[in-house]
C-alpha cells in the first residue's frame, strides 16, 4: 500500500477468455486442476494451539470439508532480507499448523517492486515442502507492477514467475469457487474495469448455480470501500458497480489485502450484503489517520499475520495468526451458512453489531510522567480501559484556564503484542508553563464511548528545547563537535538538522546532515557531529558559519538552534594540539620536542606565503607521524589527531 505511482502505458490486463463452455463441462476441468483431495479433521490441520490461544476448543472437533491459508503484501525485497525472514516464518508456522491444506492463497504484493529478483525470492520460500494436492492461487498487487515494465509486460512477467495461468481466474477446489482477481495497473488504490467485473459476475452466477448452499470464495489485492476496517484505501473507479455485483451474492466470502491494518480490530469482517475480510501483511503496520502515534506508529515493521480458513457444512471458519507473536489473537469468525432463502438477513458481523461501551475499573488511574515533562508537552500515564471486543483509541481533553479546549485521540496500541498496560501517551502542542487538567474517554472499535472518564493535572515546563555545542569555533572542516540537546520531548519521528546560517530549512533546501533523534532520556540526548557524514559535503567550507536545528515531527518544526563557525585551520592549531596531547600523556617527552620543531617551521613557512615549502613540510610531518607511531612513541589516539590536522592543512595548501 504505497502512494504516489502512475501507469504511463494502460492496457487491458491478461485474461482467461470468457466462460462459454457448459458449466458441468468447467466444474469438471476446474475440479481435476484442483484435485480432490481427502476432507482433514482440524487435529490434522490445526495442529498444536496453545492453551493461551483464543480460539474455542469447540472448533477443534468437526471435521472440515475444506483447509486454506490465506496471505497478502509480503513484499519480498531483492536488497533486503527483512521480509524474506518473515516469509520464512510465515511459512514455518503454516506447514506446523496447517500441514494437509488443500489450497494456498496470497492476495497480491507478493514483491516490493515486482522485480525477477524478487519473485525468484518468494517462489524459492514458498516451494519448500510438499506441496502436493494444495492448489497456490496468486492474485498480483499493485507493487507487483512497480518494476518500470508496461503493464503488459508485468503482467506476463507475474505469470511466469508465479505459474498462474491467467490474471483473473476461477477454479474449484474439493467442490468450491475459488475467483480470482486482478487489479490492473499500479494505481496504488487500484483498477477493476467493468470487463472484469463483468466476468467476475458471470463466475459468481456459475459458482451459485453449481450449490446455492455452498460459500463462493473472491480475493482482490485492493478492498471496497466502505466495507472491512481500512477500505478507505479502496478503489473509486467502478467501486459501486463492483459492490453490487457482489452483493447478488449473499454466500461470497471476500478477502482483500493492500492496507497493511491488522487483523486484531474487528471491523477486520464486515457483513451487510456480503461478507468481506482483510488479510493484514507480512511486511509493516499501517492505521487510520488523526492519532498522536500516526498512522506508521514507531517500530511497526513487526507486523506479520495470516489467516486460517476452515470450511464445514454449516459455517467457515476464519482463525486469525499472528505470525510475529507465534499464537493466535482475538476469536475465531465463525460465518454460519444459512439457507439460500434468508438472502442478507441473519448476518453476525454487521456494522452495528456492538453496541456495549468500554469501561474503566474502580482501580483504574492516570497520573503525570514526571520524567518527561517538557515546556510543550506533557506525557500521561493511564491504565488500560477493558471493552467486550477491543479498545481502539483514547479520547484526551485538555483544558487550561482561559484556553479553549482541545482534544486528541490517540491508539490504546491494541496492535502490539502484549498490549501496553499501563500506557503512556505523550499530549504535544500545548503552551509552556501552564497548568493543565485532562479527562481521558476510552472508545472501542465501533466508536462506542465510555462513560467515565479518567482525569489528573499537570504542569508544563518554563523551560524550552536548547542545543549546546562543545565548541563554536572550529578549526578546520574535519573537526568534531559534541552536542547536546535538553529539554526536548518525546520524540515522534523528530530529528536535527545542519544548514549554512542563512538558508531557511524545506524541502527547497535539503539539510548538509541530519539524523533522526536517537534514545531520549529524561528529556536529554548527546552525540557527537562528525563532518565525514554530511550528505553534502561540498556545502561545509571553512570561514563559513552553520547552525544545528532541531525539528518537532518529520516536517520543519523548528523549536531551537545553535550556531558554529568554521574558521581556516593554521600551524598553530597543529602545535596547540601537540601541546595538548602532550599534556595528557599522550605523545613520549622523547618525540615531543621533534614535532615542536616541525610545528615552528611550518609556522614561518605560514607567515611567508611559502605554499611549496609548506607543502614539502606537512608530508614531512606525515612521515614523522607514522615513524613514531610504530616506535610506540604516540598513542592511537594522539597519531589520529595530528594526522588529521595535518592532513587538512595540507588539503588548504595544495
Amino acid at each position: 500500500m504505497t502512494e504516489n505511482y502512475h501507469e504511463k502505458n494502460l492496457k487491458a490486463p491478461l485474461h482467461s477468455k470468457d466462460f462459454k463452455e457448459g458449466r458441468r463441462s468447467f466444474l469438471k476441468k476446474t475440479t481435476q486442476v484442483a484435485g480432490a483431495a481427502v476432507a482433514v479433521s482440524l487435529t490434522g490441520t490445526l495442529n498444536a494451539i496453545p492453551v493461551s490461544a483464543k480460539i474455542k476448543s469447540s472448533v477443534m472437533k468437526p471435521k472440515a470439508n475444506l483447509v486454506f491459508p490465506v496471505i497478502s503484501d509480503v513484499h519480498i525485497m531483492k536488497d533486503s532480507g527483512g521480509t524474506l525472514n518473515k516469509f520464512e516464518e510465515t511459512m514455518k508456522q503454516l506447514n506446523k499448523h496447517v500441514p494437509n491444506r488443500d489450497a494456498f492463497v496470497v492476495v497480491g504484493d507478493l514483491t516490493e517492486a515486482g522485480y525477477e529478483e524478487e519473485y525468484d525470492r518468494f517462489m524459492s520460500v514458498y516451494n519448500q515442502g510438499d506441496k502436493s494436492g494444495v492448489v497456490s492461487m496468486f492474485a498480483i498487487g499493485n507493487h507487483d507492477y512497480w518494476n518500470g515494465l508496461s503493464v503488459k509486460k508485468a503482467q506476463q512477467l507475474f505469470l511466469k514467475k508465479t505459474g498462474m495461468e491467467s490474471m483473473y481466474y476461477h477454479k474449484i477446489v474439493k467442490g468450491y469457487h475459488f475467483i480470482i482477481l486482478a487489479t490492473e495497473d499500479g494505481l496504488t488504490e487500484g483498477t477493476f474495469t467493468k470487463e472484469q467485473i463483468k466476468w467476475l459476475d458471470e463466475q459468481l452466477q456459475v459458482a451459485q448455480e453449481d450449490d446455492p448452499e455452498k460459500p463462493i470464495f473472491v480475493f482482490h489485492h485492493q478492498p471496497v470501500k466502505g466495507t472491512i476496517y481500512g477500505s478507505e484505501w479502496g478503489f473509486n473507479l467502478n467501486r459501486d458497480l463492483f459492490y453490487d455485483t457482489l452483493s447478488k451474492y449473499p454466500r461470497v466470502i471476500s478477502f482483500s489485502g493492500h492496507t497493511h491494518y491488522p487483523l486484531d480490530d474487528p471491523r477486520i469482517i464486515h457483513q451487510k450484503d456480503f461478507t468481506a475480510i482483510g488479510t493484514s501483511t507480512g511486511k509493516d503496520l499501517w492505521l487510520e489517520n488523526g492519532r498522536i502515534q500516526g498512522n506508521y506508529p514507531e517500530g511497526g515493521d513487526f507486523l506479520n499475520q495470516a489467516l486460517i480458513v476452515e470450511v464445514l457444512d454449516d459455517k467457515v471458519i476464519i482463525h486469525r495468526r499472528d505470525i510475529h507473536n507465534n499464537d493466535w489473537t482475538g476469536e475465531s469468525f465463525e460465518i454460519e451458512l444459512l439457507p439460500p432463502e434468508a438472502g442478507h438477513n441473519g448476518f453476525k458481523y454487521t456494522e452495528d453489531r456492538d453496541q456495549i461501551p468500554p469501561y474503566f475499573t474502580d482501580n483504574a488511574m492516570t497520573t503525570i510522567d514526571k520524567k518527561k515533562i517538557t515546556n510543550t508537552s506533557l506525557t500521561l500515564i493511564l491504565t488500560q480501559a477493558k471493552d467486550n471486543l477491543l479498545v481502539h483509541d483514547y479520547r484526551i481533553v485538555a483544558k487550561a484556564e482561559g484556553e479553549e479546549e482541545k482534544e486528541y485521540l490517540a491508539f490504546s496500541e491494541f496492535y502490539k503484542d502484549p498490549v501496553p498496560n499501563p500506557i503512556g501517551i505523550t499530549v504535544n502542542g500545548l503552551k509552556p508553563n501552564t497548568v493543565y487538567e485532562f479527562d481521558v474517554y476510552a472508545l472501542d472499535a465501533f466508536g462506542n464511548e465510555s462513560k467515565d472518564s479518567l482525569s489528573t493535572m499537570g504542569k508544563t515546563s518554563d523551560k524550552g528545547p536548547t542545543i549546546t555545542l562543545s565548541s563554536d569555533t572550529l578549526s578546520g572542516i574535519h573537526e568534531t563537535v559534541d552536542v547536546k540537546v535538553e529539554n526536548i520531548r518525546e520524540p515522534l519521528d523528530d530529528w536535527i538538522g545542519l544548514y549554512e546560517v542563512d538558508v531557511e530549512p524545506g524541502q527547497a533546501n535539503p539539510s548538509i546532515w541530519w539524523m533522526y533523534t536517537p534514545e531520549v532520556n529524561d528529556g536529554t540526548f548527546t552525540f557527537t557531529y562528525e563532518p565525514s557524514s554530511n550528505i553534502y559535503p561540498d556545502r561545509y567550507k571553512e570561514n563559513a558559519t552553520y547552525k544545528m536545528v532541531y525539528f518537532y515531527g518529520s516536517g520543519y518544526e523548528a523549536v531551537t538552534s545553535q550556531t558554529f563557525t568554521i574558521n581556516k585551520m593554521t600551524a598553530e592549531d597543529l602545535e596547540n594540539s601537540i601541546h595538548d596531547l602532550d599534556g595528557t600523556g599522550d605523545i613520549d617527552k622523547k618525540a615531543v620536542r621533534k614535532l615542536e620543531m616541525h610545528a615552528t617551521a611550518l609556522k614561518q613557512f605560514e607567515k611567508r606565503g611559502a605554499a611549496d615549502k609548506m607543502s614539502k613540510h606537512l608530508e614531512g610531518m606525515l612521515t614523522l607521524l607514522a615513524h613514531q607511531k610504530d616506535r610506540d612513541l604516540m598513542t592511537d589516539k594522539a597519531y589520529t589527531v595530528l594526522k588529521d590536522v595535518t592532513e587538512t592543512l595540507k588539503k588548504q595548501w595544495k
